[in-house]
Parts: structure tokens; C-alpha cells; sequence
């Protein structure tokens, strides 16, 4: 078989508990397994009034523009790239593809660490959320750590089932958040705080005042859910087509709902108003304005869709954690039991059991730290939300940098340089742009977490992501110095048991 026959094979193993189910999603069950993640109706009640209180910026549309330009520029190489390279580790997969296995060993640790940050800090939104909504609504006291662990034992529990049926619960969950996203933007486009429809938010003259870097760091979160798709190639039904299509699906989907509902608090609000009022009422602002247009059923409603849109960004995350596991396993990067599967659905259940004994360690760590008032939800769950979020979301962002250059080395080490030259200027430009938010994101972290300028985590967070980032690396040149063969696999799935030589562009960059 030839090195380019072997790359672009679907790696499945065909023994029942070593292997993810082949054939198992289409392009509406992968775009559904990925867009969760993005939780458009989290960002639009935490991220983007977090954003106008913070940095005072009306325009928040065009930086959501913004972002989805350099999403969709990074797509253009790594979509390419996804047709060739099948793998449940996708970002260290082509990652070692293009600079070598080490430099995968070292993504794969990076990648696996922040995708369980996310999941688990969301969990934890989850505990908060419920809890302030049980005491609000109701009158009933909770600490939030215990709906946040039921949380954590739902997701761990649904993960358990195929992942078509993941997809179903999934997509049940996200199509009911978005029509309520779509319901409160209609609402204001009918209705605005102004009286007529004001395009002062596209007004490039709104970012002029400075603050636009942090803006941006604050809001590429909601863009790092899209490339969870090629993690899923190996269940998806003609992978070269559909993981290629369900990417720019997903790019265009995320863009265009967190512009339009930007645009939307911006005229619910007035553009006058809206940073005043980000700032008076914080991650109420949504459910302030829903009430003021749509009624307090709505807004009720809406509640209680935004824990579970919460919820179905945590399982996503949980989902695409699980299947690095699951590669990393099967790779040699972690214990060989993490590279089986649940034979009766193709679950990987030992790296779904990962993920939620982390998450529930986690929660436990920051409720045995609080030291408010019993009852009090907030303290220990804001800084879990806060902490892990900007550690996983400077980890991806870090990983599509990284790939963006693979994707570069990797064309470049075939000959393929001429005919893929647009797609090697577009990865050049969204990893420069993804290196200049990471940056950016370290230097202002403290404020991004809500820490003063001087806190410890402004200072921990990066240097623990520099910890797992040498941890990978020494692990990676570990196992080139003593099981060569399992080195030369990292990246390769299940090829790596085929015999034949390792495909070109194995080596180290």
C-alpha cells in the first residue's frame, strides 16, 4: 500500500473494542456533534455583555466578523488537510503529520489538557447556573457543586451511548437554543431600543478607542468548538466530503448568529446604552432585555434553555476529550486501556470515565475551597468558569496555530507548494492572527478572568500550559529514544499497525 493510499484511509480497526464505529455520521450528525460547543446563547448571555462591560466597545459584530474571518482562513488549510489525515486526535494528528511525532506528542498533551479544562469549567456554569436559577425562581436553596457533579455523571452517562444518538441529543438541544436566539433577535430587529434599526455596530469608527485586542481575546472562545470535526472522521460517512463541509458549515453558522445577535443587544439595549447597561447588570443584560420585549414566560424559558445549551457545550467538549484519550491511547501516549471502546456502541468509555473523574475532582477542589456563606453559589464556580475556560481556550487557539504551520510544513515536504499555494497564504495569515491573540490573550489575562493585575493565576494559567506543553515534548522524545516504533506511529491511528513504511513527513521537524 502506498504512504499516500495509507493517509488518506479512514483509521478504524475493525475489533469491536478497539475501535470507534465506522459510518455512523452524517453531515447533519457531525455538524450537530460540533456547533454544541459554541453555545451561542452562553455567548450571548456571558461572553458578549462581558465584553461591552469590560472593554466598552459598541462594535462587537465586527469583531465577531473578525473572527470568523481568520476561523474561515484556518479552515481553507485544515479542511485540506482533514481529507487526508482520519484521527480521533485531530489536532495532533496533523500536527505530527506536517512537524513530526514529537511535536504531536506534545499537541496531543496540550489538546487533551484543554479540552478538559473546558468541559470541566463548564460544568461547573452548570452547578452556578442552576443554583442561582433554583434560589431566583423558586426559593430553594443549593450549593452549586451538587447540580454541577450531576452535570458532570449526566454527560459521562449520554456519553456512554453511539455517537449517533449523542448527535441526536445534541442537535435536540441545539436547534431549540438557537430558535430562542433567532426568536430574541427578530424581537429587537422589530422593536428597537432606539426606534428605527441603527448600524452604528458596523461603524468600523466604534473600535477606534482602543480596547479591540481584548475584545478579541474575550470572544475567540465561541470560535474554538468548530474544529472538534475532524476528531469525529473516523465515524463519519465519507469523511474526505463531510468533515471538509461540516467545518465551513460550522465557521459560516457560528459567524453569522454571534454577529446578528451582537447586533441584537446592541439595539435591544440602544447603542447609546448598551455598554451602561452591560456594565449595571452584567450576564443579566439578555435576560433583562428579553423581559423588557418578549415577556417574562420568555425569559423563563430562556433560562432555563441557556443551562441546557450550558450543558450541551459541556458534552460536546466531554465527547471530543474522550476521543483524544481514546487516540492517545491507542498511540502509546497514554496507558494502552484508554485505546478501547464500549463494544456495544464504540463508545471510548475509559477516556469518558477520564473526563468525568477529572471534572468531578475539579468541582470538588473549588467547593472545598469556598469559604462564603452556605449557600452562597458564586465565589468557587466563577472561578472555576473563569479559569479553566482561559486555560482551555488559549490551548486550542495555541493548537490552530500550531496547525496552521503543519499544514504548511506538510504541503511544503510533498511538492505540493504550487498547487496548494493559496491554501498555504491562507494558513500563514490565521496562524499569524492566532499567534497575535494567544499573545495578546497572556498579556491581559488577568483581566479576562476578572484577577487583579498582579493575581497568581494571570501568572499560573500560562506557565501551567507551558508545563503540559514540555511534559508532551519530553514524553514525545522519550518515546523515540526507546520505542521507536510506537513514535514513529503517533498521529497514524490505526496505519501504525499496518506493516510497510511510516508515511513521508513522519520525522521531526
Amino acid at each position: 500500500m502506498s504512504s499516500r493510499t495509507s493517509e488518506t484511509e479512514t483509521s478504524t480497526d475493525h475489533r469491536p473494542d478497539r475501535a470507534l464505529r465506522p459510518d455512523r455520521l452524517g453531515t447533519p450528525g457531525l455538524l450537530f456533534s460540533v456547533l454544541p460547543a459554541s453555545a451561542p446563547l452562553m455567548v450571548m448571555a456571558a461572553v458578549m455583555p462581558a465584553a461591552f462591560a469590560t472593554v466598552g466597545i459598541v462594535g462587537q459584530p465586527l469583531v465577531f466578523l473578525v473572527l470568523g474571518a481568520v476561523s474561515a482562513l484556518f479552515a481553507v488549510g485544515y479542511a485540506e488537510l482533514s481529507r487526508r489525515v482520519h484521527h480521533a486526535g485531530a489536532f495532533y494528528a496533523h500536527i505530527a503529520r506536517g512537524l513530526g511525532p514529537t511535536a504531536g506528542a506534545a499537541a496531543s498533551h496540550v489538546a487533551l489538557a484543554a479540552y478538559t479544562a473546558l468541559q470541566a469549567g463548564l460544568g461547573g456554569l452548570v452547578g452556578f447556573e442552576v443554583s442561582d436559577l433554583l434560589d431566583h425562581r423558586f426559593g430553594v436553596t443549593i450549593d452549586c457543586w451538587v447540580p454541577a457533579l450531576l452535570a458532570v455523571a449526566l454527560a459521562g452517562g449520554i456519553a456512554r451511548l453511539r455517537v449517533d444518538l449523542n448527535a441526536k441529543v445534541l442537535g435536540a438541544l441545539l436547534l431549540v437554543e438557537v430558535a430562542l436566539v433567532l426568536v430574541f433577535d427578530g424581537a429587537a430587529l422589530a422593536q428597537p431600543a432606539a426606534e428605527r434599526l441603527s448600524p452604528h455596530a458596523f461603524n468600523p469608527h466604534t473600535l477606534a478607542r482602543g480596547g479591540v485586542g481584548t475584545a478579541l481575546c474575550l470572544c475567540a472562545a465561541a470560535f474554538t468548538g468548530f474544529a472538534q470535526a475532524p476528531a469525529y472522521a473516523e465515524e463519519t460517512r465519507r469523511p474526505q466530503v463531510t468533515v471538509r463541509r461540516v467545518l465551513f458549515l460550522a465557521v459560516g453558522c457560528v459567524t453569522v448568529l454571534l454577529v446578528f445577535g451582537s447586533w441584537a443587544l446592541t439595539l435591544a439595549a440602544g447603542p447609546r446604552d448598551v455598554v451602561d447597561s452591560a456594565q449595571k447588570q452584567g450576564s443579566g443584560l439578555l435576560f433583562a432585555l428579553a423581559g423588557n420585549t418578549l415577556g417574562a414566560t420568555f425569559t423563563d424559558v430562556l433560562h432555563i434553555l441557556y443551562v441546557t445549551g450550558v450543558f450541551a457545550a459541556l458534552l460536546a467538549f466531554h465527547n471530543v476529550a474522550a476521543r483524544y484519550a481514546f487516540a492517545m491511547g491507542r498511540e502509546g501516549l497514554l496507558p494502552a486501556g484508554f485505546g478501547r471502546t464500549r463494544a456495544a456502541g464504540g463508545a471510548p468509555i475509559a477516556g469518558s470515565l477520564l473526563q468525568t473523574a477529572i471534572s468531578v475532582a475539579l468541582v470538588a477542589a473549588f467547593a472545598l475551597t469556598d469559604q462564603g456563606p452556605p449557600g452562597d453559589p458564586t465565589a468557587p464556580v466563577t472561578r472555576l468558569c473563569a479559569w479553566t475556560g482561559a486555560f482551555g481556550a488559549l490551548g486550542v487557539v495555541l493548537l490552530m496555530a500550531a496547525a496552521c504551520l503543519s499544514v504548511i510544513v506538510y504541503f511544503l515536504r510533498r511538492g505540493e507548494a504550487a498547487a496548494q499555494r493559496w491554501r498555504l497564504l491562507a494558513a500563514g495569515l490565521a496562524g499569524l492572527a492566532l499567534l497575535g491573540i494567544a499573545a495578546y490573550t497572556v498579556g491581559r489575562l488577568p483581566v479576562l478572568i476578572g484577577a487583579g493585575p498582579h493575581s497568581v493565576p494571570g501568572r499560573v494559567l500560562p506557565g501551567l500550559l507551558v508545563l503540559v506543553l514540555l511534559g508532551g515534548l519530553v514524553h514525545g522524545l522519550v518515546l523515540r529514544a526507546r520505542r521507536p516504533e510506537a513514535h514513529a506511529g503517533i498521529g497514524r491511528g490505526n496505519e501504525a499497525r499496518r506493516p510497510g513504511p511510516a508515511p513521508s513527513g513522519s520525522r521531526d521537524f
